[in-house]
């Protein structure tokens, strides 16, 4: 699914380079759901970034079902955005003047992908999400989490390979974040979404499958949950945060 090989990311002041990204190699698999920590500086939204070729990189390969994404023209990269990355951030940057169901159908509206069976998937998405009796309001009218929800469900609208989320839980309360997490794990139940999330947050990380742990730029330490209970998993990432605090 997702094969990032050897990424390597520097920013240029003046005349000095401050490397960010140093070599950092990893795989999502298809349906995973994988987290990213680490402490401000270690290069999480670089590597979002990076992997959604928002800036470019240095040297490395980003490869997504087998294409390589470091090395394609604009006009590539905003056809798989649209059509194959699904993006959810922190501020949810929904549109004030739509309604939330017209909100969750904006991509495939840039993309002229809208037909009768893509609305019923959007009114699909809003009864799997829970805010089906609200997806005529508009963004001010609906609270945080629901807000979240709809940045969820648009960015599955085009049935993306993979969605990229970046810290979405970092401005809701914990029941609003757990209602998004949710959201997360039913996008991966009901329809075999994989998700790459950027989080500080260990609660939103002990739902993950994988946690892989930044530091100073490189993969520090990955963890694997595999048949454990969250909380005993959540134990070992805090564990693994104090260690790398020491």
């Amino acid at each position: 699914m997702l094969q990032v090989s050897q990424l390597q990311k520097q920013y240029q002041v003046g005349k000095i380079s401050y490397p960010v990204l140093k070599g950092v190699s990893f795989t999502v698999n298809d349906g995973e759901f994988v987290a990213v920590m680490g402490p401000s500086g270690s290069g999480k939204t670089t590597l979002l970034n990076c992997i959604s070729r928002y800036i470019p990189v240095d040297d490395g390969k980003i490869l997504l079902d087998d294409m390589d994404l470091a090395v394609l023209d604009e006009n590539s990269l905003a056809e798989v955005r649209n059509r194959k990355l699904g993006f959810v951030f922190q501020d949810f940057l929904l549109l004030d003047g739509l309604t939330v169901r017209q909100n969750i159908l904006l991509p495939a509206i840039i993309g002229d992908l809208v037909t009768e069976s893509v609305e019923e998937q959007a009114d699909h998405l809003c009864t799997i999400f829970g805010i089906d009796k609200i997806k005529d309001k508009y963004p001010a009218e609906i609270s945080g989490g629901e807000k979240q929800r709809t940045a969820v469900a648009r960015a599955l609208i085009n049935h993306p390979l993979l969605i990229l989320a970046d810290e979405p839980t970092g401005n809701l309360d914990s029941k609003s974040s757990r209602a998004v997490i949710n959201s997360f794990e039913q996008a991966r139940t009901a329809l075999s979404a994989t998700i790459f999330m950027v989080t500080h947050d260990s609660f939103a990380a002990s739902f993950c499958d994988k946690v892989i742990i930044l530091r100073d730029g490189i993969v520090w330490k990955t963890l694997v949950k595999g048949n454990r209970e969250r909380l005993a998993f959540q134990d070992e990432l805090l564990g693994a945060i104090r260690e790398m605090g020491r």
